[in-house]
């Protein structure tokens, strides 16, 4: 009998048991391909599958437009040209608050972490991003190095994946102290702040290592989204944008509670100082070192490229530094100065025009006025736009006459309007116009320039651009002339009646004979006297003895560079000269007849700080300093007693001419040598200052001729131009830093003409009685 087979006791329908190693090996399997796969991704970014990838030598020197600085004598910055208004600093350079609030913001684990934060990456995967990012700061710093814009779909994920690669590469590369600054440096804060440093300046008017905790919160903040969270758009939300941060820089144990709340109490100060190329102080002079630049650049290649061919310096993005003259303190007191004077003058101007049937112009026929006009559309930027869009001469004259939406100018704030460019054309014309230099004699080194009174609708600059006649004060020039050749002394006299220069005659084709402003010509004055007074039968006299070449040759050899015929009338300054010349050439007295030319540029450094350019100074004898030293004494009688005496009254001028001066005496008791000057009809007024260490020049007059003051009471260089040198050299002194000098002029040892009247009478026993006919 067969043995029976035992039956199975498994029950119908039970699972098989486990195999518990199947499953460990098929885990490892997927984990390990897992692993591959993304190690596999890494790769293929790594070499360029998703997109190009940076090199070792982009890494180690990534390319950032750096904006070239403009640095004042006094080591401010005073502006810069752009693409990208960048100006990096270091890390020293950043306060410690600044970055604990970006740590305890962006990236709380940024000092323990490669380059990925791997806690924060699996929090974005399992939330979905919504409990905050996983990007670490070396992450946005590699996403806004090396591949800028926002990407969708598959391209977003690869954009992360080649992040993450050169996020590592980065943080092999650099310390973590580096990729801050650099991320720092690099990001877009808006209105123009491209980086910690514009940001800082534009928004709180300072530099990073003086942001206080606050302002550095507002600006990590910012980093957000600077689009969203701009301060000048939306200013609640940036403020409590701003607490987010100071609260997370209590979290992190940065701060106290205390603090914090303290810290969030106060309200959001900006000091907004927008550094657009029209914005900021010495606008004009800016423009000038930029045409200067442009020069300089086409001159001085910075190599040769692989192609054989010059590579140039480009301005706006290799990150120059030029150092210049300008003293951002004197240049802010300048441009203070030449603003509340124009804006009380141009009132005045405004209600003596209401009576003006050709207002703004004056002695002008209607024919005469439309020659104005249209000579001001041929040259206007709108006709050169339009002929560049190949509109036809019809069509420009047409169109400015149509209505148009535009801003304009006005000395409470620019003004919105509508109004046809012809009409625009004849409100600008209404404005007076200003200019105003002002140069250390020792050095030729310029310290103030404003060019006008505002660059973003007057482009013309009347330092260095515009040549104007300059009336009386180049009477000094003849003077110095004068002593230098025949040894004259102040207190010689000339009489004071008419003289007449027959044609024929120092260059005159007609008989010439030149009339006193006062219309008197009996007695005899000093010549002390004379130029206080600017009598101009005695510089005729003058001229006369020695001829207008000699006094050519000197203003020549002083830095006149203008044309200027040898003619009888330069006696009285019928010449057209610029600013900057007449400065130069008057601070030539206060430099013992030596001439320096001056200086706007002192050298120019690579962004490195290596040395591309450096000055030389320019420098030729004039005069002895015996001619000088008696000039300049001549020139402190129009201080004492002539047309500038009032710089020494005690009286406002507020009290002599109510709506046009400043009203505050200046009460200047330091010796001030100054001449000022007056051209036919009130069109030019002019005012020349100088102190041992200072010589300054201002000018005031229309845009045109034809628009002028109708009396010398308001028309006169003592009360157009005199008052913007009172204003700013009151403010010079009152800054004691500035060590602007209130001492005499520098007497030479051996001076062989006396310059004190009351010795020149004992020694020539004259008697003063007291009369016009001794003029002293």
């Amino acid at each position: 009998m067969a043995k029976a087979t035992p039956k199975s006791t498994k029950k119908k329908g039970a699972k098989s048991p486990v195999n518990v190693l199947t499953y460990i090996k098929w885990f490892w399997i997927l984990f390990a391909t897992g692993l591959l796969s993304v190690i596999f991704l890494f790769l293929l970014a790594s070499w360029g599958a998703f997109g190009e990838m940076p090199g070792f030598d982009e890494l180690e020197n990534p390319q950032n437009d750096l904006a070239t600085q403009i640095i004042s004598s006094d080591g401010a910055q005073i502006g810069t040209f752009f693409k990208e208004n960048r100006t990096p600093v270091s890390f020293e350079s950043l306060p410690q608050h600044l970055v604990e609030a970006l740590v305890a913001t962006e990236d709380a684990r940024y000092y323990k972490h490669s380059g990925i934060d791997g806690r924060g990456t699996l929090r974005a995967f399992v939330f979905m991003g919504t409990k905050g990012g996983a990007s670490t700061l070396t992450q946005q710093l590699a996403k806004q190095l090396f591949h800028g814009t926002k990407t969708k779909g598959w391209q977003r994920y690869t954009q992360k994946i080649k992040e993450w690669v050169i996020a590592t590469r980065l943080e092999r590369q650099y310390t973590k102290d580096e990729i801050m600054t650099m991320y720092l440096n690099k990001y877009d804060f808006l209105n123009q702040a491209i980086g910690i440093s514009s940001a800082s300046r534009i928004y709180f008017n300072k530099g990073p290592k003086e942001l206080k905790t606050e302002e550095a919160a507002m600006l990590v903040g910012m980093l957000k989204n600077s689009a969203l969270f701009n301060p000048l758009r939306r200013p609640e939300m940036v403020e409590n944008r701003r607490n987010v941060v100071l609260a997370q820089m209590a979290k992190y144990d940065y701060l106290t509670v205390e603090e914090k709340d303290s810290l969030q109490q106060l309200p959001m100060k900006l000091d907004y100082a927008p550094e657009g190329h029209a914005d900021g102080i010495a606008t004009y002079f800016r423009e000038y070192v930029r045409s200067w630049m442009a020069t300089w650049v086409s001159k001085n290649p910075k190599g040769v490229n692989d192609e054989g061919k010059k590579e140039f310096y480009n301005i706006y993005r290799d990150g120059l530094q030029i150092n210049v003259t300008i003293d951002s303190r004197m240049q802010k007191y300048a441009e203070e100065a030449v603003h509340s004077h124009m804006a009380n003058l141009q009132k005045e101007f405004d209600k003596r025009e209401l009576k003006n049937k050709t207002s703004p112009f004056r002695d002008l026929n209607k024919k005469e006025i439309e020659g104005i006009i249209n000579r001001a559309i041929r040259s206007s930027e709108r006709r050169r736009k339009m002929l560049a869009e190949d509109k036809s001469e019809e069509d420009i004259l047409k169109s400015f006459d149509v209505e148009t939406e535009m801003k304009i100018f006005s000395w409470k704030g620019d003004i919105d309007t509508i109004m046809t460019p012809r009409d625009s054309i004849l409100y600008y014309k209404k404005f007076l116009r200003s200019g105003m230099m002002s140069m250390e004699p020792q050095t030729g080194q310029v310290k103030a320039w404003v060019g006008g009174i505002d660059i973003k609708h007057f482009q013309y600059d009347h330092v260095y651009q515009g040549t104007r006649q300059v009336g009386s004060t180049f009477k000094p020039f003849v003077y110095a002339t004068a002593i230098d050749q025949l040894k004259l002394s102040p207190c010689d006299t000339l009489p004071m009646s008419q003289i007449t220069i027959p044609a024929g005659s120092h260059g005159v084709t007609e008989d010439w004979s030149p009339k006193n402003s006062d219309g008197k010509y009996t007695g005899y004055y000093s010549l002390k006297r004379a130029l206080a007074n600017s009598v101009n039968t005695i510089s005729a006299r003058l001229m006369d003895r020695i001829g207008p070449e000699p006094i050519l040759r000197l203003a020549k050899k002083a830095g006149i560079t203008s044309e200027i015929a040898p003619v009888a009338s330069i006696a009285l300054g019928s010449v057209d000269l610029k600013l900057s010349e007449m400065v130069g050439a008057y601070s030539t007295f206060a430099n013992e007849g030596v001439y320096n030319k001056p200086v706007m540029i002192t050298s120019i450094e690579d962004k490195n700080g290596t040395t591309l350019y450096q000055f030389e100074p320019e420098t030729r004898d004039v005069i002895s300093k015996e001619a000088a030293y008696v000039t300049l004494n001549l020139m402190e009688g129009v201080t004492q007693s002539g047309s500038g005496a009032r710089l020494r009254s005690r009286k406002s001028d507020q009290y002599i001419y109510k709506n046009v001066m400043t009203g505050h005496p200046y009460e200047f008791r330091n010796p001030i040598a100054g001449k000022t000057g007056t051209t036919q009809n009130q069109s030019d007024g002019w005012f020349m200052g100088i102190v041992p260490n200072l010589c300054t020049g201002v000018w005031v007059g229309g845009d045109d001729r034809a628009v002028h003051f109708a009396s010398t009471t308001y028309g006169q260089g003592a009360t157009m131009a005199l008052p913007i040198w009172g204003t700013y050299m009151k403010k010079c002194y009152e800054d004691e830093t500035l060590k602007i000098s209130k001492k005499g002029f520098s007497r030479p040892e051996s001076l062989s003409i006396e310059t004190d009247c009351d010795e020149y009478k004992k020694k020539n026993s004259i008697e003063d009685t007291g009369s016009d006919e001794l003029g002293f």
